[in-house]
């Protein structure tokens, strides 16, 4: 039952009732990342491409898709990292979904989120003031 009312009222946490009628009726599996997110294309979006889209595992955040399934995401490629031997490059970090809002977010020293005094500004400038 609650996972009828999540599908109902919500957006963010997994597909809806529209999404999952729409992924059954045209939804043709292509794959799924590390994350648990799977991915579907069917049907022709306005500009006559094939229509992709994914169903998160968990709350829908565009940064939790990795790159390799991004690309594909946005047309860049035809083919998906499930159908090739995709494989990161030495250089390339691992992938992090984006932080911001939460707790793990970063702060600089001097944010209002940090306690304490920003640091003294240093260099040639002087801050203007009123007056001078």
């Amino acid at each position: 039952m609650k996972n009828l009312l999540l599908q109902i009222f919500t957006w963010w946490s997994g597909q809806t009732i529209g999404t999952r009628f729409h992924t059954w009726r045209h939804g043709e599996r292509v794959g799924q990342d590390e994350f648990g997110n799977v991915y579907y294309q069917g049907g022709k979006d306005s500009e006559g491409r094939t229509r992709r889209w994914v169903i998160y595992n968990g709350y829908a955040e565009a940064s939790a898709i990795p790159p390799g399934w991004h690309g594909w995401m946005h047309h860049r490629t035809d083919v998906p990292p499930s159908k090739e031997n995709y494989v990161a490059r030495d250089w390339q970090k691992q992938h992090r979904a984006n932080l911001t809002g939460t707790p793990q977010a970063y702060r600089p020293p001097g944010s209002l989120a940090v306690p304490g005094e920003r640091p003294r500004v240093t260099g040639d400038y002087d801050a203007w003031t009123p007056g001078n």
